[in-house]
């Protein structure tokens, strides 16, 4: 019995059959899908504020002293007692001795006070309009 293997057998010749290839290409397109409009609106209202205010007040006392420096001993310098500046006042007398007429008591003070300012104060608001692609073109919305 023949066997009819071509499985075993060589081909004699071979082509090659092209079959369709389908390829997907893509592009876009600018598509408009709605318009909006943004309109602003700024509110202003009054507000009244407390706000704390800080100077500085400056006391000065004239002391009198009127004592003489001893013999070579330097003039005083300004000198703090506590929080009170002390500047001494000297005067040159003709036998060249120093008397310290006075004292300058110079008292530093910070005072704070309360006031009320009116101040003006803005808020904004935005309002967003949509509107459908496929309203006539000449009704655009900035119309």
């Amino acid at each position: 019995m023949p066997t009819n293997d071509l499985a075993n057998q060589p081909p004699l010749s071979s082509a090659k059959v092209p079959i369709i290839e389908e390829r997907a290409v893509i592009h876009r397109e600018v598509v408009e899908s709605g318009r909006v409009r943004l309109s602003k609106t700024v509110h202003e209202h009054q507000e009244d504020v407390d706000v704390i205010l800080r100077h500085e007040e400056v006391q000065v006392e004239r002391v009198a002293v009127n004592q003489f420096v001893a013999d070579g001993v330097a003039p005083p310098t300004p000198r703090y007692e506590g929080n009170t500046l002390i500047v001494p006042v000297v005067r040159e007398i003709v036998m060249k001795r120093l008397l310290i007429v006075e004292e300058l008591h110079i008292l530093k003070q910070q005072v704070e006070t309360r006031e009320t300012e009116t101040v003006t104060l803005r808020h904004e608001e935005v309002n967003v309009e949509r509107y459908p692609a496929n309203e006539a073109t000449d009704a655009s919305p900035d119309q």
